[in-house]
């Protein structure tokens, strides 16, 4: 048997999963509407005094996924980003992602 379908159909397989997580801004923008309550308002601190929320516009687009993706698994530890990530699913993720990545950052 030749392994050149099966390899073929491999890649065509992982073609097709790497297009669907691709992220759709538009999608992004409704999605990440929240988003803007900590991470768009400036000098905004949260319940921890010593922390400073980061401005997240403008982020590199895998590194969003990544993060979000550690939050909704549990990787990275903030009660609510878990809770914000986990309420999304890897589409809308990526969604989100490239919305914020294509936003301008704010001047300081």
């Amino acid at each position: 048997m030749s392994k050149t379908p099966l390899l073929l159909g491999l890649v065509l397989a992982l073609a097709a999963g790497n297009a669907l997580a691709k992220g759709d801004a538009r999608k992004g923008k409704s999605l990440a509407y929240t988003c803007t309550g900590c991470h768009g308002i400036a000098e905004y601190k949260n319940a921890y005094p010593s922390y400073h929320v980061p401005k997240i516009a403008g982020q590199n687009e895998a590194y969003l996924v990544s993060a979000l993706t550690a939050y909704a698994k549990g990787e990275r530890s903030h009660p609510t980003m878990k809770a914000q990530a986990m309420s999304f699913n890897a589409q809308e993720i990526a969604d989100i992602a490239a919305y914020i990545s294509a936003q301008t950052p704010a001047k300081k």
